[in-house]
This record gives C-alpha cells, sequence and structure tokens, in this order.
C-alpha cells in the first residue's frame, strides 16, 4: 500500500522546515501540493512536482485509491493535523500508513502575534463551511480564531456579526503569516470595509454582543414554524433527555420546525442528526431553522417515515415526536442498538397508549410533564396550563 508522507509549510517557505522535513522532501521522487506550496521548493530538488488538479478533493481521492507501494509526499498549509491534509488522509488510509512533519499552524502564530491564550481562545474553521457555524459560539467577550475560505471571508463574517448583534465586536485579520509579506488589519464588524486582504487569512474575532448561551430551551421565538414546534421548556427538558454526545448520531422523527435536533447539536461539536420530516414546506423551514443557529453543516433532512429510516446512518439515539405511530415505534426501537437511547412524547391519547404499552414491554421511564403560566383572567392574574406531554426515556 502506498505510503504517505505529508510535509507542512508555511509562508516562510523551504528555510521555515525542519531539517528532518527538508531532507524528507530531498528524498521525494514525487511532491504533490497546490501551486504556491510547490513554489516554495528549491529547485534542486529532484522529485516531480504535481500540483492539485480541481477539485482537489478529486484528485486525492484518485491518489488514495492507487494500489502502489511507493511512498508519495504531499504539501500541506502549516500544521497538517489541524483542520488540514494530514488529518483526511489518515482517516481515509489509518496513522501507520502516513508520517506527518508539521510546522506552526496559522493559529498558533496568530496568537503569538496577538498574545492570546490558545487555550481560552475557540477556533473555528470557514474552509469548509458557511459563515454560519460560527453563530454557536457567538457570546459577549469571547475570543475567537477563524480560519478563512479566501479573502471574501472577513468581510461575510462582518455582516454575519451585524445580522446577529455583534457589529461592535473586533476583528483582526491576519494574511500570509509567518511570510514576508505578513500583513495585520484589525477593524470592528459594523464598519469592516476592507478590501485588499490576503486569500490566505485567520480572522481574529474579539465578540462584543449580547451574552448568549448554548443551554437548550431557546426562546421560541428564535425558530420559523407553523405551530409544529416542541415549546421551550418541554424542548429543554427533552434535549437533556436525549443525553447529547460527542460523536453520536441522532435521529429527529416528525422534526416539525427541527427544533430538537438543532438544539441537541448546538451541545455537541462533533454530532450529527437526521431530521425525518414528510412536509416539504417544512423541510425548507428545519433547513431555514438549522442555519441561523449555525448547525445546518451538521443536519440531513430526509423523507416520510417509517420509509426513509431504511437508508439512514445508524443512530445512536433516536427522538420520536410528530407522526408516531405503532409502525414507527417498532422501526425506532429496532434501529437502536444496545446502549442506545430513545426519547419519545406525545400529547394526545392514542399516542400516549403507545408509549404506556412500550413501557410496559421495554422498561425506562415514564413521566408526564405538566407545565402552567401566568396569564390574565381579566383585570387578575391566573394560571394557564398547557397540554400535559407524555414522555418515555430508555436506554437499550
Amino acid at each position: 500500500m502506498t505510503h504517505f508522507v505529508v510535509v507542512g509549510i508555511g509562508a516562510d517557505g523551504w528555510d521555515g522546515l525542519s531539517h528532518h522535513a527538508q531532507a524528507e522532501l530531498e528524498s521525494a521522487e514525487t511532491i504533490y501540493g497546490s501551486g504556491r506550496q510547490l513554489a516554495l521548493l528549491p529547485d534542486r530538488l529532484a522529485a516531480q512536482t504535481i500540483p492539485w488538479a480541481s477539485p482537489m478533493s478529486e484528485h486525492l481521492d484518485r491518489l488514495i485509491a492507487g494500489d502502489g507501494d511507493d511512498t508519495v509526499h504531499l504539501l500541506a498549509s502549516g500544521d497538517p493535523m489541524f483542520h488540514g491534509l494530514a488529518a483526511s488522509v489518515v482517516r481515509r488510509v489509518g496513522p501507520e500508513n502516513v508520517t506527518v512533519f508539521g510546522s506552526s499552524s496559522s493559529v498558533s502564530l496568530a496568537a503569538a502575534r496577538l498574545g492570546w491564550d490558545l487555550a481560552r481562545t475557540g477556533v473555528r474553521s470557514l474552509v469548509t463551511g458557511d459563515p454560519e457555524v460560527l453563530i454557536p459560539a457567538l457570546t459577549d467577550g469571547a475570543r475567537l480564531l477563524v480560519l478563512s475560505r479566501g479573502a471574501d471571508s472577513p468581510g461575510r463574517i462582518a455582516d454575519l456579526l451585524r445580522r446577529k448583534g455583534f457589529g461592535s465586536s473586533s476583528m483582526t485579520v491576519l494574511g500570509d503569516l509567518g511570510g514576508v509579506d505578513e500583513s495585520i488589519v484589525t477593524g470592528h464588524a459594523h464598519s469592516w470595509d476592507v478590501g485588499d486582504i490576503p486569500a490566505l487569512n485567520i480572522v481574529a474575532l474579539e465578540c462584543a454582543g449580547p451574552a448568549l448561551s448554548n443551554a437548550p430551551g431557546r426562546p421560541d421565538a428564535d425558530y420559523a414554524h407553523d405551530g409544529q414546534l416542541t415549546k421551550q421548556p418541554i424542548r429543554a427538558l427533552t434535549v437533556c433527555a436525549l443525553a447529547p454526545a460527542e460523536g453520536q448520531m441522532l435521529w429527529d422523527i416528525g422534526a416539525g420546525s427541527g427544533s430538537i435536533a438543532i438544539e441537541w447539536l448546538r451541545q455537541t461539536r462533533s454530532g450529527r442528526a437526521i431530521a425525518f420530516e414528510a412536509d416539504l414546506v417544512r423541510a425548507a423551514r428545519i433547513e431555514l431553522n438549522a442555519r441561523e443557529h449555525g448547525v445546518a453543516d451538521r443536519l440531513t433532512i430526509a423523507g416520510s417515515v417509517p420509509g426513509a429510516l431504511g437508508g439512514a446512518p445508524d443512530p445512536d439515539t433516536i427522538f420520536a415526536g410528530g407522526g408516531l405511530d405503532a409502525d414507527v415505534l417498532e422501526s425506532c426501537w429496532a434501529a437502536i442498538e444496545s446502549g442506545g437511547r430513545l426519547v419519545a412524547n406525545a400529547v394526545t391519547l392514542e399516542t400516549e397508549r403507545l408509549l404506556v404499552a412500550a413501557h410496559a414491554e421495554y422498561g425506562g421511564e415514564l413521566i408526564r410533564l405538566s407545565l402552567e403560566r401566568a396569564g390574565a383572567l381579566g383585570t387578575m392574574t391566573t394560571w394557564r396550563p398547557s397540554l400535559p406531554v407524555v414522555q418515555w426515556v430508555v436506554t437499550r
């Protein structure tokens, strides 16, 4: 099998590489990299240099699919294991088939220039995502380092900050870090109008705006919906019952507005979810809500159940709300493996009977949630009860 050697090279080029990394490239027969990276190598190298074809991902796929026994050298930016090429290759071929030589990452260089403590600084990437992925991290006083996709990323970030009430946030764009053309530009989101930005840049944000929490139970007004919305207090209790954990897959059955899946995703950085919703208008609304809450990159929208369940990735956790019937419940139970969790909510007597029977057969915990809100009664105030919700929580 092909062995891959990934060498991280910074804007300071050949002179910034360690002696071991230089020796590795001097012994190489073939080196792949971007045109910018290959241009940093000295002409005296004997290796054949091959620029990545566009799209790079497909070129890399073809290279990995090869069955040769040779060694192939790849150039990457900075630290290849930090949102980088080496991490992608390792996932595909295994660590035993990859050797990595790292340089300082752009994040490390940015922190050094700014005097920021990396342990207290959030890092987000727009290389494969849209600016909305920043939304869960936005809160007053937060410091973020954002890996840009290109020269237009700072402007798009500024637009998002203004739209979300963070226009007073400080923005510092650090370009070509470590190179002779290194640049630093500082301004504020509300007045950001900098046109000459290097394509290779990282954006440092000092957030100034509302103090926001990612705790479940966001205001109902934060969601576009047609009434099919798990209300705020029940939603908070339901997401807690689902026990979000890193790297897991959630199925949200009969997703409605998508609020349960969205708030479940906001509790993790690596969780993924599938929202099953038969109504196309509601499906479009779920996509809108997911984008506005910064989790659209980790949420897939599928069709009606139980038909769409068959081709879906196996779940670790399932939430069943809208459209629950005996067939759907049976399909959900069959899909959950040992240790998996199922949470189902019922507001009608028919669905409640299903959950009572399931509890009797499979165990778990059955609880009834009743909420009352203060409301006007003439010139006085009284309690207005909401529809009670019966919730079944079970670990298989």
